[in-house]
């Protein structure tokens, strides 16, 4: 993958997350592209997240990675008229469809800005809840960003992360794990692999704590994840923007790229009722306390 974004702090130079992968125009077009269908998918996820942050009237939210814009704009929907989401992501391409998202339902008191986990542009005791849905796994260095969280936080606010549980799920299974049993003795990248690094049981509630969080507990959940559409276009929708996995997908031998087409659309199609194509996908959320 392209080289990583840099910034420099004590001297010390914090590798982030590959900016050029991450921002790359494919990707923002793939984005606006199936904008509508990606929104659905994650609804249940976002739900999820949502109501472990407990939010309540006149809080301060901050949202990491918030890509393009949940779960900050949901958040905004509950604290309208009493509170404010400030959503933050390294890639500005998804932040614009983000503030596009909350433009159009009418929200001004959520706002979206550029910025890096590992150094974000707050002053401490900031904010009463921080979320990030689906981002931390990919954080380059997570004892500092799970720092910074707890710098910007106000005393006794919460932290609530969620994050990919693991690989051996239906959407991962039908996509990559298809793949890997199609071409014995390749495995999946070490970006791709990351997604689910935080999934075991204890990993991301340790590294919390070893950040200074109490209070902390974490839980698996399953929830619906259901594309609104064809297993055709769940397939191409995979590929467009589940950047870890891009250098594996584009090392597909040529000669064998159709055979492992219809093989793993043969297996999402057991998921697909004629109009949508229905998994459930399984992630972990870990909450704690300043």
């Amino acid at each position: 993958m392209a080289a990583a974004a840099k910034v420099r702090d004590n001297n010390n130079v914090i590798a982030l997350r590959e900016n050029s992968d991450w921002n790359s125009f494919g990707r923002a077009n793939a984005s606006q592209k199936w904008r509508r269908q990606s929104a659905a998918m994650g609804h249940d996820m976002t739900l999820a997240i949502v109501a472990a942050a407990q939010v309540q009237p006149g809080m301060r939210v901050l949202d990491i990675a918030c890509g393009t814009g949940e779960p900050a704009i949901s958040i905004a929907h509950l604290l309208a008229g009493g509170g404010d989401v400030v959503g933050v992501d390294i890639s500005p391409a998804p932040l614009k469809i983000a503030e596009d998202r909350a433009t159009q339902r009418g929200l001004s008191n959520v706002t979206f800005q550029q910025a890096d986990a590992h150094h974000l542009p707050f002053a401490d005791n900031t904010f009463d809840r921080i979320t990030s849905r689906l981002g931390v796994m990919f954080f380059s260095d997570l004892p500092r960003a799970l720092g910074e969280m707890r710098r910007v936080l106000k005393p006794a606010g919460r932290a609530i992360l969620l994050v990919w549980g693991p690989l051996d799920q239906p959407y991962f299974q039908t996509t990559i794990g298809t793949i890997l049993r199609l071409l014995p003795g390749t495995v999946a990248p070490e970006s791709g692999r990351k997604m689910f690094a935080l999934g075991d049981q204890g990993v991301l509630s340790q590294a919390m704590r070893q950040a200074g969080f109490l209070q902390v507990k974490e839980e698996l959940v399953t929830v619906p994840w259901t594309w609104m559409g064809t297993p055709e276009e769940v397939w191409a929708y995979f590929q467009d923007v589940t950047i870890p996995f891009a250098s594996f997908l584009q090392s597909i031998p040529a000669d064998r790229r159709h055979e492992i087409d219809v093989e793993v659309l043969k297996a999402i199609s057991q998921y697909y009722d004629g109009t949508s194509t229905k998994f459930t996908a399984t992630a972990k959320i870990a909450v704690a306390v300043k």
